[in-house]
């Protein structure tokens, strides 16, 4: 049995000093840190690049500042880019067009971050004019990534701090309007809807096939 043992544990003991006398592996340099995105000033500037063509948008962060720095956080974080405008509301009433369109990450658990707080009209002064931008939510406090351009004025999105209904005193959070690109607006808009897809309300306002937003990015704001 000894005999036998030693047959086996040779191997062993000539395997040792081979390992023992391999070099060391060089520890990898570490990747610089990416610089930081640069600070907001009262304006920012975003291009939305969609399969239509591009929509640039001017985003208030004086008056709404809590809103545009969740929509700039998405941008620079480019969780933006490969989404879709996938709904358009059309109004059949009022001079056309009429209604808006919606896109956004949809609730997407890896991408949406935490809801932020509400910013009223009343507050901002940022009115739901033709060529807005505003926020998507279910009840105030609860918007995140989605959010809607108005092709018409909207009044009644306005915070109306005078009603009885909770609903119409909060409004919704508009934060910036289009500077450039409306006809790409007015394009997404008259795109075909399926008549049977969305829920509820949304049912017959979801766009076949959606509009897909190729990126989302800041761009430099005019000289003044």
């Amino acid at each position: 049995m000894n005999r036998r043992f030693a047959l086996i544990a040779i191997p062993l003991l000539f395997a040792l000093p081979a390992y023992a006398a391999a070099p060391k592996a060089k520890p990898k340099p570490r990747a610089a840190a990416p610089a930081p995105p640069p600070p907001l000033g009262d304006s920012v500037r975003v291009a939305m690049v969609t399969e239509l063509g591009t929509i640039e948008l001017e985003l208030d962060h004086k008056h709404a500042p809590v809103t545009v720095a969740n929509f700039v956080r998405y941008v620079d974080l480019k969780r933006f880019d490969g989404i879709a405008f996938y709904r358009s509301m059309k109004l059949t009433w009022g001079q056309q067009p009429n209604g808006l369109i919606q896109a956004g990450l949809q609730g997407n658990p890896l991408k949406v971050m935490k809801p932020i707080a509400h910013e009223p009209t009343s507050t901002t002064g940022i009115l739901h004019k033709a060529g807005a931008i505003s926020m998507a939510r279910n009840a105030p406090g609860t918007a995140t990534a989605d959010w809607s351009i108005l092709l018409s004025d909207l009044t009644s999105l306005d915070a109306d701090p005078k009603s009885p209904d909770p609903e119409a005193q909060a409004g919704y959070a508009a934060f910036g309007h289009v500077v450039s690109g409306m006809d790409v607006a007015r394009k997404i808009w008259d795109a075909p809807l399926s008549p049977t897809a969305g829920e509820g309300a949304l049912k017959g306002q979801m766009l076949a096939p959606p509009v897909k937003i190729l990126t989302v990015r800041r761009v430099a704001l005019p000289a003044p």
